[in-house]
């Protein structure tokens, strides 16, 4: 059942970083006006940087279960609990919680720590 667990947390991370570049994209950049262009640019590929890095969390939740090492499977899950976590905080109190994606942040690290 871990194992399992575990999966749907890798799933669920990868399905929010997805989201989340998406959102990026298509309501907060297409909106913003920032100039000059460089600095638009660089602020997107910092946004994605994220989505990226969640996505890559998301594959390592999800193959966890078949890491032979122990110590690894504890480490690497530790690790994605603790970004997500902090991702989740940060997103709720920048929002004040009136975004959805704190929840589905903290729903990560709920099935990663049911799994862990």
């Amino acid at each position: 059942m871990r194992d399992v667990l575990l999966v749907c947390a890798g799933l669920l991370a990868i399905t929010v970083a997805v989201i989340h570049g998406v959102l990026g994209e298509t309501m907060v950049f297409a909106r913003a006006a920032i100039s000059p262009e460089r600095l638009r640019t660089l602020l997107r590929l910092v946004w994605q940087t994220g989505t990226v890095a969640w996505i890559g969390c998301g594959v390592l939740l999800a193959v966890a279960p078949q890491m032979a090492s122990e110590p690894a499977r504890h480490w690497t899950v530790a690790t994605v609990i603790v970004v997500f976590a902090f991702a989740g905080g940060a997103n709720a109190l920048a929002t004040r919680g009136r975004h959805f994606g704190w929840v589905m942040l903290a729903g990560v690290v709920g099935l990663a720590i049911a799994g862990y």
